[in-house]
């Protein structure tokens, strides 16, 4: 184990990829700006669906959101630059942490992942060539990396995409009705918007999703199949940019690619002037134990944590317990109807409250299917109504329709949403079961 893990081999790919992804988190934190996606996101809501127990993590007053996000871009440069590395992208981790936690109301697997990501490039020696800090410090150079930097990238990537093609591996995606839906709203779209609403398109992309997903790590890993992935990589991630717009996600996708390819390919295409690294030493470091341990302990996390849904009472898309920090990625349309009830303890009276008082429009749909922010929206409605001299009980009837599906009731009306604590490890037993298979 210690040979295959500490064994030296060329950083081209490394370095090559610090590059990369520092300019790739300076689009995705300056494009948060201009694009709005602050402002609707975490300006203009009066109140936040943090991750239930990060409620003390808020957004900053006032447009401190945009400071808060400029000064991450400004760390995706020094990533890019390599420069002051390690605490550059161990304070991007840091925020970028702190800004996913904050809000959900815009989950993203993909923002889980660029999470995961950034805490894996604090600990990888990815400034060691091509960078500020070895240009500083010659004596910091080096053209080497041991392969664990290497192979923790790539047992990541397959944990992900393994994941998200079993979660696919179901009847509404098998029978490419989830897909259809998903695509209806894309109908409007120059050229192809048309197109994308066929049926065999569904069917092929419900496939090729499941197949790409499952097989592309392994296709890539293999040398006599990796230019045929390659390129399948390429249509993949370019087709979801375009279509499903998911920021910078594709092109880092595609950056990864880099790992799989010989360092001497790598080296010649973006590192003509680099001297290539050959020789293959082995280095083991006094700390290589813990290491090991740690690693172990991440991946087997890693491993877990998508299947605690099995172990929740009834389905996941019904549910929602156990859908985040799972690859769970567009595999339903969910919509449905919700009205909350405010009742006064003391006189027995119902008062009147309008979600669009509280609740931006997009805040309103998650606040209408989804369980978790439905209770946290409830506990929000109690402490409101305290602030104004009320003790309140709340109470929310909701029917919900999942791929299309016949709207079914989803919470128990007759509960107090207000005074229930949340089961985070548990099913919550006032989310009624589901009546459909």
């Amino acid at each position: 184990m210690n040979k295959i893990l500490f064994k030296h081999i060329d950083n081209s790919a490394l370095v090559v990829f610090r590059a990369i992804f520092g300019l790739l988190l300076i689009f995705e934190s300056i494009g948060a700006i201009f694009t709005g996606w602050i402002k609707r996101t975490l300006i203009e809501p009066k109140f936040t669906f943090s991750f239930i127990g990060f409620e003390w993590l808020q957004p900053l007053p006032g447009n401190g959101m945009y400071v808060y996000y400029a000064i991450m871009g400004l760390l995706g440069l020094f990533i890019m630059l390599g420069y002051k590395y390690r605490w550059t992208m161990l304070a991007f981790t840091i925020m970028w942490s702190g800004t996913y936690f904050m809000q959900k109301s815009s989950y993203n697997n993909h923002y889980y992942l660029l999470m995961l990501l950034s805490a894996i490039m604090v600990i990888q020696p990815a400034n060691r060539y091509f960078s500020l800090d070895a240009k500083l410090h010659p004596e910091f150079k080096s053209n080497s990396m041991p392969q664990w930097c290497k192979y923790i990238f790539v047992l990541q990537l397959f944990i992900v995409y393994t994941y998200a093609s079993i979660a696919k591996m179901y009847p509404d995606w098998l029978n490419a009705s989830a897909i259809g839906l998903i695509l209806k709203s894309k109908q409007h779209y120059f050229l192809v918007g048309e197109l994308l609403q066929e049926k065999w398109v569904h069917f092929c992309l419900a496939y090729g999703g499941i197949l790409f997903d499952g097989l592309v790590i392994p296709l890539m890993l293999w040398k006599r199949t990796r230019k045929y992935a390659f390129i399948a990589s390429i249509f993949f991630h370019l087709f979801n940019s375009f279509v499903f717009q998911v920021g910078i996600f594709p092109y880092l996708s595609l950056a990864f690619n880099l790992f799989f390819f010989e360092p001497k390919t790598i080296q010649k295409l973006f590192l003509k002037k680099k001297q290539f690294y050959s020789e293959g030493e082995i280095f083991i470091p006094k700390y290589h134990k813990i290491m090991i341990g740690v690693f172990s302990v991440y991946f087997l996390f890693q491993i877990a944590l998508p299947l605690r849904h099995h172990f929740i009472q009834d389905d996941v898309l019904w549910t929602e317990e156990g859908h985040r920090l799972s690859w769970r990625m567009m595999l339903r349309a969910k919509n449905g109807m919700a009205t909350y009830k405010v009742i006064d303890k003391a006189t027995g009276k119902e008062l009147p409250v309008r979600l669009s008082d509280y609740l931006t429009r997009k805040q309103i749909r998650g606040a209408m299917v989804k369980p978790d922010v439905i209770w946290q929206f409830s506990q929000h409605l109690k402490k409101d109504f305290a602030e104004k001299g009320f003790d309140v009980e709340v109470y929310v009837t909701c029917h919900i329709s999942v791929n299309g599906k016949p709207r079914q009731e989803l919470i128990d009306s007759s509960v107090d949403l207000a005074s229930v604590p949340w089961e985070p490890y548990k099913h919550s037993s006032w989310i009624l079961p589901s009546k459909q298979d």
